[in-house]
């Protein structure tokens, strides 16, 4: 079987896969979070923290929730990292430095796992599974939690209320992502993962040193990492290393459990707002991206231009074998359209314009599907903004699922979609002009500002991959890229939320014959379209001083 054929099967079976799943668990989210009963141990973690989960809040308390639990978070993990020298079981590594353990908690906490620093040289049992592991349930609960009130937003009328946080949160870990993952986890460690907290131990020897590596609770951070599209390993090179993702096999379930909960919620939507084919419509969206991005890369990546490409089956550089090109190039565009950042391959190593397909996939915004709950918020923001297009052109109020898309609601819409280009492009533009952060570039010209610009395009977008080439582990770079991390997250989380308060006050207008049929195939046309013109426009400039200049030189 050749290369190029694995990897179209590896696709089939991906989508076979989503595809049994997508029923079954977006009309059981659906379920979960239109339900009014509470299990007994939700009902002890609501005693524990205080909270009511029968009070509805209207957007700024369902905000300062969000916010208040994501601060809390942060602080918890800064402290956990600052102390783990006198932890136990801290494996004998030291405290974290103060810029260090501020990024590392800033990306955890925002869902992000960006990581600056070797997992197994840095990171103890207790930080990584009392602190990582913790971060990595509960912001991926934060994010279905924003989406699903934003969703009952269009659901609800004449009233502001978008649910209870406390209950949202709580339900999503309880009976959501930790079900799913301690099932995934079993099936990593069939696979090969390793679950233990061994010491650190020898494994080999060379001329000069030795080789040592630790244990740790490798396939339920795994599990969870990729369930939650969180992305941050518990080894450095991430899903590369065999103790992560030990198989083909391995490596396409991984695939599956980042894509599965974005797509799902699609269904969910439709479900709550009582139209599936509104919800498929999303769906469709989301898939002729994905598809798109996954041909171009696969075209880039077996595209043979000499002996040594035609021997290896195209371009294995910095790829695994056990993967190769197809699952390399799959979970490359699969963890970079869901704000994931795993990575099973060094994407500074793929093809000049297969690095730029990864980086223009995060600058989409995370939308096809984005991240768990994150990419269903994103893409329906920009279906306002599709539906506000189309208005303009026929020179009517425009409506979107019964609700009038006005002033109020375009100018939420219109400073979601404009804050995270805005933290990318400023901050890559002061890195660039500043002489300091341009020391930590491996490489000059066009590929060293690829690794700049993809830096913060991976924090503002909560994406966490990075380009490998860069020395990110300094002063600048932990701190700038930081905050980028959290202005990316929260920032858009708060127009989410007060555009969904705005949609919950109205009532339902009914549709006419001139209203835009937003389930339809040319809807999902003008919606695709309206996302990459957009992002065109945005990026193109930035674009083609990285990697279209270095993809047109090669």
């Amino acid at each position: 079987m050749g290369p190029v054929l694995a990897g179209v099967l590896q696709m089939v079976a991906l989508i076979a896969a989503l595809a049994l799943a997508y029923r079954p668990l977006g009309d059981y989210m659906a379920k979960v979070y239109s339900s009014d009963k509470h299990l007994r141990v939700e009902k002890w973690i609501y005693k524990g923290i205080g909270a009511n989960p029968n009070t509805e809040m209207r957007w700024p308390a369902y905000l300062r929730s969000v916010l208040a639990f994501s601060a809390v978070g942060v602080l918890f993990l800064y402290v956990l990292q600052r102390v783990q020298g006198i932890l136990p079981g801290s494996l004998g590594f030291s405290s974290i430095d103060p810029d260090q353990a501020f990024n590392t908690a800033a990306s955890f906490v925002s869902n992000t796992n960006w990581q600056s620093y070797y997992g197994e040289q840095a990171m103890g049992h207790v930080v990584q599974t009392g602190g990582l592991a913790v971060q990595n349930f509960v912001s991926a609960a934060v994010g279905i939690a924003v989406a699903v009130a934003l969703v009952r937003g269009f659901a609800r009328s004449r009233t502001g209320e978008l649910g209870n946080f406390w209950a949202d949160m709580v339900r999503g870990v309880i009976r959501i992502l930790l079900p799913i993952a301690v099932i995934a986890a079993i099936v990593l460690v069939a696979c090969g993962a390793i679950q233990n907290f061994a010491g650190i131990h020898e494994v080999g020897q060379f001329v000069g040193g030795s080789q040592q590596w630790n244990g740790g609770a490798v396939a339920s951070q795994e599990a969870i990492k990729e369930l939650g599209t969180n992305g941050g390993g518990y080894f450095n090179a991430n899903s590369a290393h065999p103790f992560e993702n030990p198989t083909p096999f391995s490596n396409l379930f991984e695939i599956f459990l980042l894509l599965v909960i974005p797509f799902a919620l699609t269904r969910t939507f439709g479900r709550m707002v009582g139209s599936l084919k509104q919800g498929y419509a999303i769906l469709a969206t989301m898939v002729t991206i994905w598809i798109g991005f996954t041909a171009l890369m696969m075209w880039t990546e077996f595209a043979h231009h000499g002996p040594a490409f035609d021997i290896a089956g195209g371009a294995m550089e910095g790829k695994e074998t056990r993967f190769g090109v197809g699952g390399s190039s799959i979970f490359a565009v699969a963890t970079t359209l869901t704000s994931t950042g795993a990575v099973n391959s060094f994407h500074s190593s793929f093809t000049g314009l297969g690095g730029g397909i990864t980086m223009l996939g995060m600058q989409l915004g995370e939308i096809a599907p984005g991240g768990t709950g994150s990419g269903l918020y994103g893409i329906l923001i920009m279906a306002i903004i599709a539906v506000f297009i189309a208005g303009l052109m026929v020179g009517r109020t425009p409506e979107y699922l019964g609700k009038k898309i006005g002033t109020r609601q375009i100018k939420f819409a219109a400073c979601y979609i404009l804050i995270t280009p805005a933290l990318v492009l400023i901050f890559a533009a002061a890195a660039m002009a500043l002489p300091t952060p341009g020391n930590s570039m491996t490489n000059s010209g066009a590929h060293g500002f690829s690794e700049i610009l993809y830096a913060y395009t991976s924090a503002a977008n909560n994406n966490g991959s990075a380009f490998a080439g860069l020395n990110a582990d300094t002063q600048w770079f932990n701190s700038t890229l930081g905050l980028c991390m959290l202005l990316g997250r929260f920032l858009p989380m708060v127009f989410v939320l007060a555009l969904a308060g705005s949609l919950a006050e109205q009532k339902p207008v009914p549709a006419t014959a001139g209203t835009l049929r937003t389930e339809k195939p040319l809807f999902t046309g003008l919606l695709v379209g309206a996302i990459l013109i957009i992002t065109g426009l945005t990026y193109f400039p930035a674009l083609a001083l990285g990697p279209l200049a270095e993809g047109l030189a090669s």
